[in-house]
C-alpha cells in the first residue's frame, strides 16, 4: 500500500509550515557548514517563492522542502538537499550564476542538470517533433548530466514523486496522463538505478490514478485480511528467530510489506485472483553473508515444503539493476503459502537505495563502492551511441534509449549459460558485438537452441547462442542496409561504420565502385550520370561517392532514391491506390489528350525512369524505356512514330504502380516460393504473375515474377530482401 510520512514529520501541519522542527531534523548529524548552508537555502526561497502557489494549490515553499525530505530519508548529502530546495529557482528569473556565487559550483552543477533533465517528462511524445536531431541533442544533454552526476535523478525522481503525492488536486485527464507517465518513464527510471524506495511508491500512487477501481478493490481486501495476516506473519518471524538462534546464525527476521502495484501486476500477468497471490504474506530474512543465506534456504526448505516454481536465485543471477537475493515460497502453518526472501545487508541497503546508497558509503568511507558503477554502467553506454553514430542516426538514438529505458529486453544465454539481456528485435549478430567487437567482426553465421539460423533471426527470450566465426575480421556493408535487419542495436552497427572507415581508401572505392554497379546491375539500369548521383548527396565526383559508399557513409535505398531524383527531380506524393496492369495511367503523353497507352511488356518502365512513346498500329501508344533496345531501334528506323511522354506529376487522386518483371536464381528447395511470396506481402507489394522452372537434374530453380511497385526504391528494397534467402543465387530486374 501507498505509504507516506506521518504528517508531524513533513514540513508541514495543518496549514502551518512547521519549519523549525523540520530543519532540526534534517540536520541532525551533519557539520556546522552544511547546516548553515541548508539554512540559507531555505531563507533564500522564503524571499524568492513568498505566497507563491502552485497548481495543486498548495504552496511553492512546501514543495521544495519536501522533495529535500525525500531525499534526506535517502541519506542524501548537503548538497544534494540545497539543491532540492532551490531545485525550482530558475524558474524565478535567478540566473545560474547568481546561485553559483551564493551556494558553490557543486549546487549550481546539479542545478543546471536537473534543469536539462526537463526534457525527460516529454521524452514519451518525441514522436510529434518534428526535428528530431534537435530533441535528440536535448536527450544526449539530459543523458550527460546523469552520468555527470546520478544525484542529479535522485532530485528529478523526488520532484516527480511529491508531484504524484498531491495529483488530487488535478483535473482527472491530467492526472491520468501524468501517472501514466510516471509508470511509462520514471518508474523503469527507478528500477534501472535501483531506488525501490522511490520506486514502489510511485508505482502504487500511480495505479491510484489509471486503474482507480482495481486500486480500491486491493486495498479494501488487503485491510480486511490485515490482522489475519499480521497475526500469521509474527508467528512466522518467531518460529524462523527461534531457527536461526539454534542453527547459531545471527539475523534479522521482519515482515516485508507488499505493494498494491506489484499485487495487481501479478494478478493481470499470471491471470491470478487475489485470494491465488501467494507472497501477499512475506517474510524478508537479513544476514551477514552469502553463505548464511543458503543455510537459511537449506533450513526453510527443510521445515516447509516449497513451490519450485516460486523459487528464484537473484544472488548468482543478479537482475539487470544488480538487485540480489534469494526468493522462494513455501506451504506454512495451516498449509498456507509465504514468501521469504532472504538477503545480506549490504544486499538490502542496495535494494532498498540503489545508487543513493553511493553516497552513504563515501560518507562512511567505506571505500569504493562497485555496484555504483555497474548500476549507472548502462547510462553511459546509451550515451556513447550517440558519440558513435553520425548525425544520421539522431531517430534511432532516441529510439534506442528508449528502448533502454523501458526495459523492453530480451534474455539470452550464452553456450555457458551466461545469461544477457539484449533490446526487443536483437539478432545474433548483436549477441555477437555485446560479447566483444571482436566476435562480432569475425561472425560468419549462428546457431539458435543448436539449429543453424540465418544472421538477422530475431532473438527470443530463452534463446541459447553459438557464433560461428571465421579466423578474419571481415564484417560485411549489407549488415549497414535497414531493410536486410541484419543489425538492431546502434552500437553494434557503430562498430561495423567504425571498422570500414579504418579500411584503406582503395579497398573503399573498390567496394563502393561494386556494391554500385551490383545494385545498378540488379535494377537493369545503364547509361547512368554517377556524377549527378554525386551532387545529390554534396559531393565532387563520383570517386567520392563511391569512397563514401564503400564506408557505409550512404546506403544502397539511398543511392535508390537518388536514382530517382535523378530520372525525375520533383516526386510526386504517394497516393496508395493500385492501378490497373499494363495501363500506363501515370502517363502524360505530350500535346495529346484522351489517347490509349499502356506499359511496354519488353522492358516493362517503372515510375520515373527515362521514358518515350511508340505509336502503334490500332493499340495506342506504347511507353518504353528509352534505353529499351526497341526504342533505340526506333529512333533510327521510325523516329516519326516517336512521342515525347513523362510520368504524371500527382496530379490524380492517386499514384499508380506499375508491372516490373524480375528473374530469380536458386538452387531449389521446399518452401522457397513460400519465402519470397512472404517477402512481397511484407513489403505490401502485388505479385500479378509467377512463373517457376525446375531443372531436377542441376537442382536449380529459375523463377519470373511480375510485380507492381511504384518506385525503384520499393524495386531495389525487395530485390535486396530476396537476394538474402537461403539459396538464392542472384535476383535482378529483367528487360
Amino acid at each position: 500500500m501507498v505509504s507516506v510520512k506521518d504528517p508531524l514529520l513533513m514540513p508541514v501541519v495543518g496549514n502551518t509550515l512547521n519549519v523549525n522542527s523540520w530543519l532540526t531534523l534534517i540536520m541532525k548529524g551533519r557539520s556546522a557548514t552544511e547546516q548553515q548552508a541548508i539554512q540559507q537555502a531555505y531563507q533564500f526561497v522564503c524571499e524568492i517563492y513568498q505566497d507563491q502557489i502552485r497548481p495543486s494549490g498548495e504552496p511553492y515553499l512546501i514543495h521544495v522542502l519536501t522533495v529535500a525530505d525525500i531525499l534526506a530519508d535517502l541519506g542524501m548529502d548537503a548538497d544534494v538537499l540545497v539543491a532540492a530546495i532551490l531545485h525550482e529557482s530558475l524558474d524565478q528569473h535567478i540566473t545560474l550564476e547568481a546561485l553559483q556565487n551564493r551556494f558553490g559550483k557543486v549546487v549550481a552543477n546539479l542545478l543546471d542538470g536537473v534543469n536539462k533533465m526537463r526534457f525527460i517528462d516529454n521524452l514519451i511524445e518525441y514522436q510529434k517533433f518534428s526535428e528530431e536531431s534537435q530533441e535528440a541533442e536535448g536527450l544526449r544533454k539530459m543523458l550527460l548530466a546523469m552520468v555527470e552526476d546520478v544525484r542529479v535523478v535522485l532530485i528529478k525522481l523526488a520532484d516527480r514523486l511529491h508531484n504524484i503525492r498531491t495529483l488530487k488536486h488535478l483535473p482527472v485527464d491530467v492526472q491520468k496522463r501524468f501517472a501514466q507517465d510516471t509508470l511509462d518513464i520514471f518508474v523503469p527510471l527507478a528500477n534501472r538505478l535501483g531506488i525501490w524506495q522511490i520506486k514502489w511508491e510511485l508505482e502504487d500512487l500511480a495505479l491510484r490514478y489509471i486503474h482507480a477501481d482495481e486500486y480500491q478493490e486491493i486495498a479494501r481486501k488487503l485491510d480486511e485480511k490485515r490482522v489475519d495476516r499480521e497475526c500469521y506473519i509474527n508467528n512466522i518471524i518467531n518460529i524462523l528467530k527461534e531457527e536461526l538462534r539454534q542453527t547459531g546464525v545471527t539475523g534479522e527476521v521482519m515482515g516485508r510489506p507488499k505493494h498494491i502495484y506489484s499485487i495487481w501486476r501479478k494478478m493481470q500477468k499470471k491471470g491470478l485472483d487475489f485470494d491465488k497471490i501467494y507472497d501477499i504474506r512475506a517474510v524478508r530474512v537479513l544476514v551477514h553473508n552469502v553463505h548464511d543465506c543458503y543455510l537459511v534456504l537449506g533450513l526453510i526448505h527443510s521445515k516447509w515444503k516449497h513451490l519450485p516454481s516460486e523459487f528464484d536465485d537473484y544472488i548468482s543471477n543478479p537482475k539487470p539493476n544488480n538487485y540480489q537475493s534469494l526468493h522462494t515460497a513455501v506451504y506454512g502453518p495451516e498449509d498456507k503459502v509465504f514468501e521469504v526472501q532472504i538477503r545480506t545487508e549490504a544486499m538490502h541497503h542496495h535494494a532498498e537505495l540503489g545508487v543513493a546508497s553511493h553516497w552513504r558509503y563515501k560518507e562512511n568511507s567505506l571505500g569504493y563502492d562497485k555496484s555504483f558503477e555497474q548500476k549507472i554502467g548502462w547510462l553511459r553506454k546509451v550515451l556513447k551511441m550517440k558519440d558513435e553514430e553520425s548525425n544520421e542516426g539522431d531517430g534511432d538514438f532516441i529510439d534506442q534509449f528508449k528502448s533502454e529505458i523501458l526495459d523492453d529486453r530480451v534474455y539470452v544465454m550464452s553456450p555457458q549459460g551466461k545469461v544477457l539481456d539484449l533490446p526487443t528485435g536483437s539478432t545474433p549478430l548483436d549477441f555477437a558485438y555485446h560479447i566483444h567487437t571482436s566476435l562480432g567482426h569475425r561472425c560468419r553465421g549462428s546457431k539458435v537452441n543448436n539449429r543453424i539460423v540465418s544472421l538477422n533471426y530475431v532473438l527470443k527470450s530463452g534463446d541459447q547462442i553459438e557464433i560461428l566465426t571465421g579466423k578474419d575480421e571481415r564484417p560485411s556493408r549489407d549488415w549497414l542496409v535497414p531493410h536486410f535487419s541484419y543489425l538492431k542495436t546502434s552500437r553494434a552497427r557503430a562498430k561495423v561504420k567504425q571498422w570500414l572507415k579504418k579500411q584503406d581508401e582503395q579497398q573503399h572505392l573498390r567496394d563502393g565502385r561494386t556494391l554500385l554497379e551490383r545494385e545498378l546491375r540488379r535494377l537493369n539500369l545503364h547509361e547512368v550520370n554517377y556524377d549527378k548521383i554525386a551532387t545529390r548527396f554534396k559531393l565532387e565526383s563520383a570517386e567520392q561517392l563511391m569512397l563514401a559508399l564503400g564506408r557505409g557513409d550512404i546506403t544502397l535505398p539511398q543511392i535508390a532514391n537518388a536514382l530517382n531524383e535523378q530520372v525525375f527531380p520533383n516526386t510526386p506524393p504517394v497516393y496508395p491506390v493500385t492501378a490497373q496492369p499494363h495501363k500506363a495511367e501515370g502517363i502524360i503523353i505530350k500535346g495529346v489528350e484522351g489517347l490509349l497507352s499502356y506499359t511496354a511488356r519488353c522492358c516493362n518502365p517503372v515510375p520515373y525512369e527515362a521514358i518515350i512513346g511508340y505509336i502503334t498500329k490500332g493499340r495506342g501508344v506504347a511507353i518504353h524505356r528509352r534505353d529499351c533496345p526497341h526504342a533505340v531501334h526506333w529512333q533510327d528506323e521510325e523516329n516519326e512514330r516517336l512521342i515525347e511522354v513523362a510520368w504524371s506529376r500527382g496530379d490524380a487522386q492517386y499514384k499508380p504502380v506499375f508491372p516490373v518483371d524480375i528473374q530469380i536464381h536458386a538452387y531449389d528447395r521446399t518452401g522457397l516460393l513460400r519465402d519470397i511470396t512472404a517477402i512481397a506481402a511484407n513489403e505490401n507489394i502485388n505479385i500479378i504473375a509467377v512463373n517457376t522452372i525446375s531443372n531436377k537434374a542441376e537442382h536449380m530453380a529459375k523463377m519470373q515474377f511480375t510485380l507492381e511497385v511504384s518506385n525503384l526504391e520499393e524495386l531495389s528494397n525487395i530485390l535486396a530482401r530476396i537476394d538474402t534467402l537461403p539459396n538464392v543465387v542472384e535476383a535482378y530486374r529483367k528487360i
